[in-house]
């Protein structure tokens, strides 16, 4: 099992952040263009416990994969766990919470995942997946910013 965790400070409210998040659209608009990530279910304006919601996702160098995570645990403001149900990891929890700071609010992420493939996916985990979770959370934090210090996204 690994894990990715992430911290960002962004200027915006709490209500400003998780009216952002809470909106599963808007993972498009913080997903690098190379991914070409779509959503293919319809989805509601904002997510509630149990949401499922698939994806097509394209891997650099790997091909175009369904995804289905489930949105659940949500803490309306505070967080929400999104769960891979079908997709390229054999396992994938992904913690997301928003606390508030004198400056704004500071976000988290937390990642536990496992790659498939045994011992070649912790092989691949080392020369390329790892990199390239880190590439998409790096692009992740440029939009958060952008998006979340121009609050009419």
């Amino acid at each position: 099992m690994y894990i990715l965790e992430r911290e960002q400070r962004v200027s915006a409210s709490r209500e400003q952040a998780w009216a952002f998040l809470q909106h599963p659209a808007n993972l498009d608009r913080i997903t690098p263009p190379d991914l070409r990530f779509r959503i293919v279910t319809d989805i509601p304006d904002s997510m509630h416990d149990g949401l499922i919601v698939e994806y097509r996702i394209t891997i650099p160098l790997i091909g175009t994969h369904t995804w289905v995570t489930e949105i659940k645990h949500i803490r309306e403001g505070h967080s929400f766990v999104d769960e891979q149900r079908l997709g390229p990891y054999r396992f994938w929890y992904h913690y997301h919470e928003i606390r508030p700071t004198e400056e704004g609010v500071l976000l988290l992420d937390r990642v536990f995942y496992q790659p498939p493939l045994g011992l070649l996916g912790r092989l691949l985990h080392r020369l390329y997946i790892r990199r390239t979770l880190e590439r998409i959370f790096d692009y992740r934090r440029e939009r958060l910013a952008f998006y979340l210090s121009n609050t009419g996204y």
